[in-house]
């Protein structure tokens, strides 16, 4: 969903500095008489089974706040298993939205509001809610057997242990099937909508549009119009109770965040979407087929999806039957000419680890994109980590330098993703892309770029001969080198002329023969990382507004979010502080080691045990200070915020 956002670009306030709620301008009254409260920010959560759709009810509930000209930031938290046991803490999907009139980077802290549609739901939530803030309850599922599923002995709604909260008892199951009575539905279709129901009391009371939803309801079953219909009445049912119940005197306001954004159109869009059309694009400005060869695996699996509905831009999705093979196609469509893709995630890198070998052996063109999961092995996948970045710099048999970049929010991956083609195609060498599940699956405003400002990644064949022997004959040596890049030139099978062999076996520099030499060993290795080294990447930037900071703090990834919501609390409690953020880690910006050591202190946080501050600190010999988790889940910006307080003042 687009909309325009028209007024000039301005500084926003600093945001994420809290996690309440910030009343402005007031109160006023609605025509139906209760009252309208206008809000700076909102944080809100819908938390239930697996199967009661609160992904879905996110979604749309984003949609909508999207097309409203908020900014926001989302986070989507469900179990592994299709279906997890009804009922269990395990079991509980959750999805949260921080919407805001002002720009903001992260999914917020703490929920102002929660929407609990069984009591696992609430008891696995409850720990992230702060005092004082809403809590909806489906009261229909608070029985017995539910409760004691989850070890409550007696009902968390009356034996006092919510009395610090603003709790809102709904029978949202009997509401929904009793407005779904004319629909001749079973008791459990009917029960199915009460997600609907949900996310339609919430958008009354946060103002937020409802044509896009029905919509979408109507579109989504098109097959099943009493379905749509049905659920439909639901949405305009729980909207209908917000507006008539004494319970919710107070809606609320959240006005656009039109300061916050440069003029221009806007979609919502996830970090796979727009990792998805960041390659379309790029096939698209390079001149050249698109082919993806690929396995399905979580949180991957989305692009593969997405690449398979756009055949006509020229994509050529494969769905092979296993990592090896993904990217075996991948590498070959390479050697064949095309822009050539493999995703995974951690797991799957493991096994294509020998054939990314191969490509950089063949000194082929490939982006290989890595979706970080928690790990080891099987892991947690469906939760995010950055646990992947020495796998994907040292994850190979021999030498074998990889590039790697790494996108910092879910819309950077449209530009990051061009970037690593760029990389790709001009230095003839696989890629690594390094996104994580976080990003993957978040969601934020997306300005829609203009194509004539994305860069020409048009690349130019080998068309003939590019030697002359001895005695004047004219050869084409496959592995003769572009003296700027090194890159070897890449002659697409069938051209006559330039016939050559491939293989895994080490080749002679120029002629691409086979050599065990060692001498010819020693120099190959040595010009494969020389050409890695030479990539041409932007200088580091580096945020220090006062000029006397004397503590960096360096992320990279989808830390961006949370370090940059940290550091601006930390500015705004009087502190100096600097940050920079790194998008390329192999090669490392040629002025890296002078910022490094420009500061007396620099904090890393990772969601690793210390990755990036381990190849700092070899490379670099500077004393970096790690401050991790791995917990599947993202930094919150006040658990951030302290550490860098301390590291201050230590």
């Amino acid at each position: 969903m687009t909309s325009q956002v028209s007024s000039p670009a301005e500084q926003a306030e600093p945001a994420d500095q809290q996690d309440g709620q910030t009343l402005v301008g007031g109160q006023r009254a609605s025509d139906g008489g209760k009252e309208v409260r206008r809000l700076d920010r909102v944080i809100i959560r819908f938390a239930g089974d697996s199967g009661d759709g609160m992904q879905l009810t996110g979604d749309r509930f984003t949609s909508e706040t999207a097309s409203f000209g908020n900014d926001l930031s989302t986070l989507p938290n469900f179990p592994a298993e299709i279906r997890a046991p009804a009922g269990t803490l395990p079991g509980v999907s959750s999805f949260q939205l921080h919407f805001a009139d002002h720009d903001i980077l992260t999914p917020g802290d703490a929920p102002n509001v929660l929407v609990a549609m069984n009591p696992a739901a609430l008891k696995a939530n409850l720990g992230d809610v702060p005092r004082g803030a809403e809590i909806i309850v489906n009261t229909d599922e608070f029985t017995k057997r539910p409760m004691a599923k989850v070890g409550y002995d007696q009902s968390p709604l009356e034996d006092g242990s919510l009395d610090g909260y603003n709790v809102h008892p709904v029978p949202l199951t009997t509401l929904t099937i009793e407005a779904l009575k004319g629909f001749g539905l079973s008791r459990k279709e009917a029960e199915r909508s009460k997600n609907m129901f949900a996310l339609g009391l919430l958008s009354w009371m946060y103002h937020r549009p409802t044509e896009g939803t029905e919509k979408f309801l109507r579109q989504k079953f098109a097959k099943k119009p009493q379905i749509a219909e049905a659920n439909v009445a639901a949405f305009r049912a729980g909207w209908n109770f917000g507006e008539t119940t004494e319970d919710f005197a107070v809606s609320y306001e959240v006005a656009p965040a039109s300061a916050a954004f440069p003029p221009g159109t806007y979609r919502n869009i996830s970090g796979n979407l727009a990792l998805s059309y960041g390659l379309i694009a790029a096939s698209h400005q390079a001149d050249l087929p698109l082919f993806l060869g690929s396995y399905p695996i979580t949180p991957a699996s989305d692009i593969l999806h997405e690449l398979s509905r756009h055949k006509n831009f020229g994509v050529r999705s494969f769905q092979a039957e296993d990592e090896i093979a993904g990217i075996g196609a991948a590498l070959g469509a390479a050697f064949g000419g095309a822009l050539a893709v493999t995703t995974t995630s951690g797991p799957g890198v493991a096994l294509k680890s020998e054939t990314i070998g191969l490509a950089v052996s063949l000194e082929l063109p490939l982006v290989v994109i890595d979706i970080q999961r928690g790990g080891p092995s099987t892991g947690l996948p469906t939760k995010t980590e950055q646990a992947d970045l020495l796998q994907a710099m040292y994850g190979r048999n021999g030498e074998a330098p990889v590039p790697i970049v790494a996108p910092k929010t879910p819309a950077d991956c449209f530009d990051a993703t061009l970037e690593a083609v760029r990389i790709a195609l001009t230095y003839r060498t696989p890629v690594f892309l390094l996104s994580d599940g976080y990003l993957a699956n978040g969601s934020e405003p997306w300005r829609v770029p203009d194509v004539d400002d994305l860069p020409d990644l048009r690349v130019r064949f080998a068309t003939g001969p590019n030697h002359t022997l001895e005695d004047g004959t004219e050869v084409f040596w496959p592995y003769k080198r572009d003296p700027e890049t090194l890159a070897r030139p890449w002659a697409v099978p069938g051209t006559p002329g330039l016939e050559h062999r491939i293989g895994g076996i080490e080749k002679q520099d120029g002629t691409g023969n086979i050599s065990y030499d060692p001498a010819n060993h020693e120099h190959m290795v040595r010009i494969r990382q020389a050409k890695v080294d030479g990539i041409e990447v932007p200088d580091l930037t580096v945020d220090d507004p006062t000029g006397d900071a004397r503590t960096l703090v360096l992320g990279w990834g989808s830390t961006y979010g949370p370090i940059t919501a940290a550091v601006r609390r930390v500015r705004a409690a009087g502190d100096s502080i600097a940050q920079a953020h790194l998008r390329h880690l192999n090669p490392f910006p040629a002025n890296l080691g002078e910022v490094l050591a420009h500061y007396d202190k620099v904090v890393v946080p990772e969601m690793n045990l210390g990755q990036l501050a381990t190849l700092l600190r070899a490379k670099y010999l500077v004393d970096t200070r790690s401050f991790t988790q791995v917990r599947g889940l993202p930094f919150k910006a006040e658990q951030l915020a302290k550490a860098l307080k301390e590291a201050i003042d230590d």
